[in-house]
Protein backbone atom coordinates (compact mmCIF):
# COMPACT_ATOMS: atom_id res chain seq x y z
CA UNK A 1 0.00 0.00 0.00
CA UNK A 2 0.81 3.86 -0.41
CA UNK A 3 2.44 5.37 2.64
CA UNK A 4 2.17 9.03 3.69
CA UNK A 5 4.90 10.61 3.99
CA UNK A 6 6.42 14.82 4.43
CA UNK A 7 8.93 16.43 2.85
CA UNK A 8 11.28 19.38 4.29
CA UNK A 9 13.82 21.81 2.87
CA UNK A 10 17.64 20.38 3.70
CA UNK A 11 19.39 23.72 4.67
CA UNK A 12 22.75 22.53 5.44
CA UNK A 13 25.68 24.70 3.97
CA UNK A 14 26.03 22.63 0.54
CA UNK A 15 29.35 22.40 -1.36
CA UNK A 16 30.50 21.14 -4.27
CA UNK A 17 33.96 20.01 -5.74
CA UNK A 18 35.50 19.42 -9.18
CA UNK A 19 38.24 16.85 -8.62
CA UNK A 20 41.02 15.71 -11.42
CA UNK A 21 40.26 12.06 -12.40
CA UNK A 22 43.96 11.58 -11.15
CA UNK A 23 43.73 13.09 -8.44
CA UNK A 24 44.21 10.51 -5.49
CA UNK A 25 44.18 12.96 -2.26
CA UNK A 26 42.32 16.32 -2.36
CA UNK A 27 38.96 14.28 -1.37
CA UNK A 28 40.96 12.62 1.59
CA UNK A 29 41.59 16.13 2.88
CA UNK A 30 38.36 17.91 2.44
CA UNK A 31 36.52 14.90 4.21
CA UNK A 32 38.73 15.39 7.23
CA UNK A 33 38.40 18.99 7.52
CA UNK A 34 34.89 19.86 6.59
CA UNK A 35 32.40 20.43 9.61
CA UNK A 36 30.23 17.80 9.83
CA UNK A 37 27.25 20.22 9.25
CA UNK A 38 28.26 20.55 5.64
CA UNK A 39 27.12 18.66 2.77
CA UNK A 40 29.48 18.00 0.20
CA UNK A 41 29.32 16.72 -2.83
CA UNK A 42 32.41 15.70 -5.79
CA UNK A 43 32.49 15.47 -9.46
CA UNK A 44 35.27 13.84 -11.51
CA UNK A 45 36.66 16.02 -14.77
CA UNK A 46 38.78 14.14 -17.00
CA UNK A 47 42.13 14.56 -16.70
CA UNK A 48 45.76 13.32 -18.16
CA UNK A 49 48.07 11.35 -16.34
CA UNK A 50 50.44 13.76 -17.59
CA UNK A 51 51.01 17.33 -16.62
CA UNK A 52 51.57 19.77 -19.61
CA UNK A 53 50.22 23.16 -20.56
CA UNK A 54 48.15 20.98 -23.45
CA UNK A 55 46.98 18.56 -20.66
CA UNK A 56 46.11 21.10 -18.87
CA UNK A 57 43.86 23.66 -21.06
CA UNK A 58 42.10 20.35 -22.58
CA UNK A 59 40.33 20.39 -18.82
CA UNK A 60 38.34 23.40 -20.34
CA UNK A 61 36.08 21.12 -22.46
CA UNK A 62 34.89 18.98 -19.39
CA UNK A 63 34.63 21.17 -16.55
CA UNK A 64 30.85 22.35 -17.22
CA UNK A 65 29.54 18.86 -17.98
CA UNK A 66 31.74 17.64 -14.75
CA UNK A 67 29.59 20.40 -12.90
CA UNK A 68 26.34 19.39 -14.75
CA UNK A 69 26.45 16.65 -12.83
CA UNK A 70 26.10 17.47 -9.53
CA UNK A 71 22.24 16.98 -8.08
CA UNK A 72 20.39 19.20 -10.16
CA UNK A 73 17.88 19.95 -7.59
CA UNK A 74 20.41 21.60 -5.65
CA UNK A 75 21.64 24.76 -5.41
CA UNK A 76 25.05 24.95 -4.16
CA UNK A 77 26.58 27.83 -1.55
CA UNK A 78 30.28 27.53 -2.99
CA UNK A 79 31.62 25.25 -5.72
CA UNK A 80 35.30 24.66 -5.91
CA UNK A 81 37.88 23.40 -9.04
CA UNK A 82 40.07 21.52 -7.56
CA UNK A 83 43.58 21.97 -9.63
CA UNK A 84 45.80 24.91 -9.12
CA UNK A 85 47.92 24.58 -12.55
CA UNK A 86 44.65 24.17 -14.20
CA UNK A 87 43.30 27.35 -13.15
CA UNK A 88 46.63 29.07 -14.33
CA UNK A 89 46.40 28.21 -18.28
CA UNK A 90 42.34 27.96 -18.27
CA UNK A 91 41.60 30.92 -16.29
CA UNK A 92 40.24 32.57 -12.78
CA UNK A 93 37.17 33.99 -14.64
CA UNK A 94 37.06 31.20 -17.62
CA UNK A 95 36.87 28.30 -14.78
CA UNK A 96 33.95 29.99 -12.92
CA UNK A 97 31.91 31.01 -16.13
CA UNK A 98 32.37 27.05 -17.04
CA UNK A 99 31.02 25.71 -13.76
CA UNK A 100 28.35 28.05 -13.43
CA UNK A 101 27.15 26.70 -17.17
CA UNK A 102 26.46 23.31 -15.21
CA UNK A 103 25.39 23.71 -11.99
CA UNK A 104 23.27 26.51 -9.92
CA UNK A 105 25.97 27.96 -7.78
CA UNK A 106 26.49 31.23 -5.85
CA UNK A 107 30.06 31.03 -5.55
CA UNK A 108 32.95 29.57 -7.24
CA UNK A 109 36.65 29.19 -6.26
CA UNK A 110 39.96 26.93 -6.86
CA UNK A 111 43.27 27.26 -5.51
CA UNK A 112 44.45 30.02 -6.91
CA UNK A 113 41.38 32.87 -5.72
CA UNK A 114 42.09 30.63 -2.28
CA UNK A 115 46.19 31.69 -2.57
CA UNK A 116 45.27 35.13 -3.09
CA UNK A 117 42.30 35.51 -0.44
CA UNK A 118 44.53 33.70 2.30
CA UNK A 119 47.57 36.08 1.53
CA UNK A 120 45.58 38.98 1.71
CA UNK A 121 44.02 37.54 5.44
CA UNK A 122 47.41 36.67 6.41
CA UNK A 123 49.08 40.18 5.06
CA UNK A 124 51.61 38.54 2.84
CA UNK A 125 52.76 39.48 0.00
CA UNK A 126 55.78 37.23 -1.04
CA UNK A 127 56.11 33.44 -1.18
CA UNK A 128 58.90 30.52 -1.23
CA UNK A 129 56.68 29.01 -4.21
CA UNK A 130 57.24 25.12 -3.74
CA UNK A 131 56.43 23.11 -6.88
CA UNK A 132 55.89 19.01 -8.13
CA UNK A 133 56.23 20.11 -12.03
CA UNK A 134 57.96 20.48 -14.88
CA UNK A 135 58.88 24.08 -15.39
CA UNK A 136 56.47 25.54 -18.14
CA UNK A 137 53.49 24.47 -16.03
CA UNK A 138 55.06 26.25 -12.74
CA UNK A 139 56.19 29.36 -14.47
CA UNK A 140 52.62 29.82 -15.75
CA UNK A 141 51.12 29.82 -12.37
CA UNK A 142 53.98 31.91 -10.96
CA UNK A 143 52.73 34.67 -14.02
CA UNK A 144 49.56 35.16 -12.54
CA UNK A 145 50.36 35.08 -8.97
CA UNK A 146 52.94 38.19 -10.18
CA UNK A 147 49.85 39.51 -12.21
CA UNK A 148 47.92 39.53 -8.93
CA UNK A 149 49.74 41.13 -6.67
CA UNK A 150 52.13 38.23 -4.94
CA UNK A 151 55.73 37.61 -5.91
CA UNK A 152 57.39 34.31 -5.79
CA UNK A 153 61.01 35.28 -4.79
CA UNK A 154 62.45 31.62 -3.98
CA UNK A 155 60.67 28.65 -6.21
CA UNK A 156 61.95 25.08 -6.18
CA UNK A 157 60.49 22.13 -7.80
CA UNK A 158 60.72 18.37 -8.37
CA UNK A 159 60.59 18.73 -11.99
CA UNK A 160 57.78 15.78 -12.68
CA UNK A 161 55.28 15.51 -15.11
CA UNK A 162 53.26 12.46 -14.00
CA UNK A 163 50.59 12.82 -11.67
CA UNK A 164 51.18 9.43 -10.33
CA UNK A 165 54.50 10.42 -9.08
CA UNK A 166 53.24 13.71 -7.78
CA UNK A 167 50.80 11.66 -5.39
CA UNK A 168 53.36 9.47 -4.07
CA UNK A 169 56.09 11.82 -3.26
CA UNK A 170 56.97 11.67 0.54
CA UNK A 171 56.01 13.86 3.03
CA UNK A 172 59.44 13.60 3.96
CA UNK A 173 60.77 14.87 0.39
CA UNK A 174 58.07 17.55 0.86
CA UNK A 175 58.76 18.56 4.49
CA UNK A 176 63.24 18.99 3.62
CA UNK A 177 62.13 20.60 0.52
CA UNK A 178 59.59 23.54 1.90
CA UNK A 179 62.03 24.19 4.62
CA UNK A 180 65.19 24.49 2.31
CA UNK A 181 63.47 27.23 0.49
CA UNK A 182 61.40 28.92 3.18
CA UNK A 183 64.90 29.92 4.97
CA UNK A 184 64.91 33.09 2.49
CA UNK A 185 64.59 35.97 4.21
CA UNK A 186 62.86 37.25 0.79
CA UNK A 187 59.74 35.13 1.93
CA UNK A 188 57.21 35.55 4.08
CA UNK A 189 55.44 32.32 3.75
CA UNK A 190 55.40 29.51 2.30
CA UNK A 191 53.07 28.24 -0.67
CA UNK A 192 53.09 24.38 -1.40
CA UNK A 193 51.32 23.74 -4.69
CA UNK A 194 48.96 21.26 -6.13
CA UNK A 195 46.00 19.20 -4.98
CA UNK A 196 47.44 15.98 -5.38
CA UNK A 197 50.69 16.62 -2.79
CA UNK A 198 49.75 14.61 0.38
CA UNK A 199 50.77 18.33 2.82
CA UNK A 200 47.83 18.24 5.02
CA UNK A 201 49.83 16.81 8.03
CA UNK A 202 52.79 18.11 7.62
CA UNK A 203 51.87 22.02 7.05
CA UNK A 204 52.49 22.59 11.25
CA UNK A 205 55.83 20.68 11.19
CA UNK A 206 57.42 22.89 8.55
CA UNK A 207 55.79 26.08 10.23
CA UNK A 208 57.21 25.05 13.40
CA UNK A 209 60.69 24.25 11.78
CA UNK A 210 60.95 27.97 9.64
CA UNK A 211 58.46 29.94 11.53
CA UNK A 212 56.29 31.48 8.46
CA UNK A 213 52.92 30.51 7.48
CA UNK A 214 52.72 27.48 5.35
CA UNK A 215 49.46 27.54 2.63
CA UNK A 216 49.62 24.52 0.32
CA UNK A 217 46.58 23.92 -2.75
CA UNK A 218 44.20 22.32 -0.84
CA UNK A 219 44.29 23.55 1.82
CA UNK A 220 43.20 27.02 1.31
CA UNK A 221 40.88 25.79 -1.43
CA UNK A 222 39.23 24.10 2.21
CA UNK A 223 39.17 27.40 4.20
CA UNK A 224 38.26 29.87 1.14
CA UNK A 225 35.58 27.39 -0.15
CA UNK A 226 34.38 28.02 4.08
CA UNK A 227 34.84 31.86 3.78
CA UNK A 228 32.49 31.80 0.79
CA UNK A 229 29.88 29.60 1.97
CA UNK A 230 29.84 31.24 6.06
CA UNK A 231 30.74 28.02 7.63
CA UNK A 232 33.47 27.99 10.27
CA UNK A 233 36.42 26.05 9.79
CA UNK A 234 38.68 26.28 13.54
CA UNK A 235 40.52 23.13 12.94
CA UNK A 236 43.89 23.33 14.76
CA UNK A 237 47.27 20.83 13.24
CA UNK A 238 46.51 21.96 10.03
CA UNK A 239 48.69 25.06 10.16
CA UNK A 240 47.73 28.75 10.90
CA UNK A 241 45.49 29.50 8.43
CA UNK A 242 42.94 26.44 9.21
CA UNK A 243 43.31 27.42 13.05
CA UNK A 244 42.68 31.06 13.02
CA UNK A 245 46.06 31.92 14.06
CA UNK A 246 47.66 34.57 12.49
Amino acid sequence: MGLAFETEPRNEPRLGLVVLQADETIEGDFRRIMPSDVDLYVSRVPSSVDVTPGTLAEMENHIGQSASLFPTPASFDVIGYGCTSGTSVIGIERVGDLVRSGASVKAVTEPISALLAASGHLGVTRLAFLSPYIENVSSALRSVLAENGIETPVFGSFETGEEAVVARISPASLIEAAVEIGKSTDAEAIFISCTNLRTLDIISTIEDRVGKPVLSSNQVLIWHMCQLAGVKTGKAGFGKLLSGVQ
